[in-house]
């Protein structure tokens, strides 16, 4: 299992298994092969819903988006 937490306070979004990570991964850009950290904002999450994300991931990716925030930067470890 991997963590998945918000870069800018290392506050902790939940634990993901492997199937979850790999969709993280084949869908989101990294810059390089040692990339871990991704940008989440409204248009993610409705990309995410419309290619049949895991539920569980998606509410833990939504519940990443404080009020009023336009997008916030996630890792995993």
């Amino acid at each position: 299992m991997a963590r998945l937490y918000r870069v800018d306070t290392g506050k902790t979004l939940g634990e993901i298994n492997e199937k979850q990570l790999k969709f993280l991964v084949d869908m989101l850009e990294e810059e390089d092969e040692d990339d871990q950290d991704y940008f989440i904002d409204q248009d993610t999450l409705e990309l995410f819903s419309d290619n049949n994300c895991d539920p569980e991931l998606l509410a833990l990716l939504e519940g990443a988006l404080e009020d009023g925030e336009d997008g916030v930067d996630i890792a995993w470890e």
